[in-house]
């Protein structure tokens, strides 16, 4: 069974290793080699280290083994990030953190959520509610501008039905 629970810091080093898997594997059709390999060698952001250790993160596991993380500002609204172990893509792991977010973001009071999609995550975000607002040049610290894509999701004020965290 999968299973999920909130992030610590202790997590952050496989969670980054696992966030560079990733992106080398879904984004490597939808980028040019050099911005790819600028956003590969980008370290761990402070900000992400900020928003697991104030309880934004969430580590997708079975057996001891982590699938996938994401992690919300839950100030802000914002997605930070939502990645998934490559081999364990098309599994509803995604969509198993996504409604996870969903509840923690109604739960500290967010009405909408929003992000900056990479383009080959566009789909998973409009199946997860989430609507296209405009294209963008994200610009990302390693340096390089990332062709992508703004998007936001309404939380309505009716509560998600409750996630029970694992699923088989």
């Amino acid at each position: 069974m999968i299973a999920l629970r909130p992030a610590s810091l202790e997590d952050l080093t496989p969670c980054w290793a696992l966030r560079t898997r990733a992106v080398a594997y879904a984004c490597a059709a939808h980028y040019d080699a050099d911005v790819l390999a600028a956003w590969l060698a980008a370290p761990l952001p402070e900000r992400v280290r900020e928003l697991v250790a104030r309880g934004g993160g969430i580590v997708a596991e079975k057996a001891g083994r982590m699938l996938g993380y994401a992690v919300l500002d839950a100030v802000s609204g914002e997605v930070d990030a939502v990645f998934v172990e490559p081999a364990d893509h098309g599994r509803g792991i995604g969509a198993l953190l996504m409604e996870a977010l969903d509840a923690a973001a109604r739960a500290a009071g967010c009405e909408r959520l929003f992000l900056s999609a990479s383009l080959n995550a566009v789909p998973f975000y409009e199946r997860a509610g989430f609507v296209a607002i405009r294209e963008e040049m994200y610009p990302h610290r390693s340096g390089v501008d990332i062709p992508s894509v703004f998007m936001q999701k309404r939380l309505d004020a009716t509560p998600a039905l409750p996630v029970s965290g694992r699923v088989s």
